[in-house]
């Protein structure tokens, strides 16, 4: 093997090349070995940046001896078949992107594969590294059993705004031609939403909630012009999840925890921003605590716990914990989903 771990990326897309590629040059346990990607075109323009080879054959990167640590960065429908596929080659690890799989039944052979083979598996989602959430969780842990409210908030303008801050992107995506918009759009749409942009958080918020099976979808609503809002009920705390696509408003992540004398606003960084990690707050009545921001985000942070776990430095995270996190995901948008249709069509028969 090389004196540094060889990756494996399947998909180079926007996320790929905005995200991973500039992290990976602060990371130096890792090189990139290998890119694949079913257009030629970006997979050797992606490859030339990084002095790696190319393929358009996923088959082929997970197969190549160089190849140590697989990142999965292709279509969410692909996720589940190329980390057990990958699990299978007996890599050292798989970096998946979020979402870990589309569907219950996916997520529990992933997790089968995961204990047999005894590959680890990491989800990339971001936030749940960011240094500056993880000091909130070691100052002030209390805040987990004390919060009855969580609202977890988002407000962006088009990603390619930041995409083109990091890096000069090869092969994005056109935008997404919709047909009518009925009751099955609306509700593809909010499964999309859910599995797409609320599942980089869905995994904070089910920390506060040990109860999360019994997540009940009180009002679910899709924003046509780009967003959601859902209020959850799970157990004896209120949730609500929203976010809003804009191209004026100012740009916010942010997820806040309320209790009856205690109270944390974490305020994350956006997408593809490759500086400073989130700034969260306590407030206990007339004081406040802060902590951050500190110089690395969570981009940073899971390439560095993926360098220690290589290296036998650090213990891997059961995979039990993420597939209970992208299980919550699923339900949620199974649930969100049919009651966005359902509202659909009661105002259509309304309208009549």
């Amino acid at each position: 093997m090389s004196a540094t771990a060889g990756v494996g990326v399947l998909g180079c897309g926007p996320v790929t090349q905005a995200i991973h590629l500039p992290t990976l040059e602060r990371v130096p346990e890792f090189h990139v070995a290998r890119v694949m990607d079913i257009n030629p075109e970006v997979a050797e323009s992606v490859a030339g940046r990084v002095g790696a080879k190319w393929s358009t054959d996923a088959d082929e990167v997970i197969a190549d001896p160089d190849v140590d640590v697989v990142l999965v960065c292709s279509p969410n429908g692909f996720h589940a078949e190329q980390v057990i596929a990958a699990c299978r080659a007996g890599k050292k690890a798989v970096l998946c992107e979020k979402p870990l799989a589309m569907t219950e039944e996916e997520a529990a052979e992933i997790a089968r594969v995961s204990t047999e083979t005894g590959v680890p598996v990491i989800v990339g989602a971001m936030h749940t590294f960011d240094p500056g959430w993880l000091a909130a969780l070691d100052n002030w842990n209390e805040i987990l059993t004390a919060a009855h409210t969580l609202r977890y908030s988002i407000t962006l303008p088009p990603n390619p705004r930041f995409e083109d801050f990091a890096t000069d992107i090869v092969g994005r995506p056109g935008p997404w031609q919709g047909g009518e918009f009925d009751a099955d759009a609306a509700a593809s749409m909010m499964s999309g939403s859910i599995m797409g942009l609320a599942i980089h958080d869905l995994p904070l918020i089910r920390m506060f909630c040990p109860d999360w099976e019994e997540a009940e979808v009180l009002s679910a609503q899709i924003i046509r012009s780009g967003g959601y809002l859902l209020h959850l009920r799970i157990g004896a705390r209120n949730v609500r999840v929203a976010a809003v696509m804009t191209q004026t408003l100012q740009p916010e992540w942010r997820l806040e925890a309320i209790g009856d004398d205690i109270a944390l606003d974490v305020d994350f960084p956006n997408s593809y921003v490759h500086y400073g990690s989130a700034v969260a707050t306590l407030s206990r009545g007339t004081s406040a605590e802060r902590v951050g921001p500190f110089e690395e985000n969570g981009y940073v942070g899971e390439w560095r716990y993926l360098a220690d776990l290589v290296n036998g430095r650090a213990e891997p995270i059961p995979i039990e914990r993420l597939i209970d996190d992208v299980v919550f995901a699923i339900r949620i948008a199974g649930t969100g989903s049919t009651e966005v249709r359902d509202r659909f069509n009661r105002e259509m028969e309304t309208a009549r």
